[in-house]
């Protein structure tokens, strides 16, 4: 049995979400093109029929994925008793030795997003900031070298964009 893979209730959902859509939608809609392409004749040379059934092999690929990522999910919908401490699923605000304020969030691996400074549980940053408390702080490698994080606020639920 393949290891549990911790995520948000939200990220889930958008998982769940997304095979739904690939089954009631996507697939459907490439294997009518598929068939409709079939009918036309020789396959060998008809590139829709080709390509057609290309898409649907990687479609199956990520149903199959999803399906069993699905099956070794653990959602994590509650909050900590200690809400001082760097959890799974918390906000965190740093400080970085410039003074300079950031603001992060720890979620599953299939729901890191740059973007949104959503930051994967299996990355350095969040392996150093679980189970540590307010007011602690946490030295990390970058690229730039090593530089020193304070950790001035934890949240487990979002902050408002002020």
């Amino acid at each position: 049995m393949a290891a549990k893979v911790y995520i948000t209730p939200e990220g889930a959902r958008k998982l769940r979400d997304e095979l739904n859509n690939i089954w009631r939608v996507t697939r459907p809609e490439v294997t009518k093109n598929v068939s409709d392409a079939a009918a036309l004749g020789d396959r060998s040379e008809n590139a829709d029929y080709i390509y057609g059934k290309k898409r649907l092999r990687e479609i199956d690929k990520r149903i199959r994925y999803l399906t069993k990522r699905l099956d070794n999910l653990e959602i994590v919908d509650r909050i900590p008793e200690d809400q001082d401490t760097v959890y799974f699923g918390a906000w965190v605000r740093l400080e970085n030795e410039a003074g300079e304020a950031s603001q992060i969030r720890i979620v599953g691996s299939d729901e890191f997003d740059p973007a949104h400074r959503w930051i994967s549980l299996e990355s350095p940053m969040a392996k150093s900031l679980i189970g540590k408390k307010i007011g602690t702080s946490i030295n990390l490698d970058l690229p730039a070298g090593p530089t020193e994080f304070y950790i001035l606020d934890v949240s487990y639920t979002p902050w408002s964009e002020t």
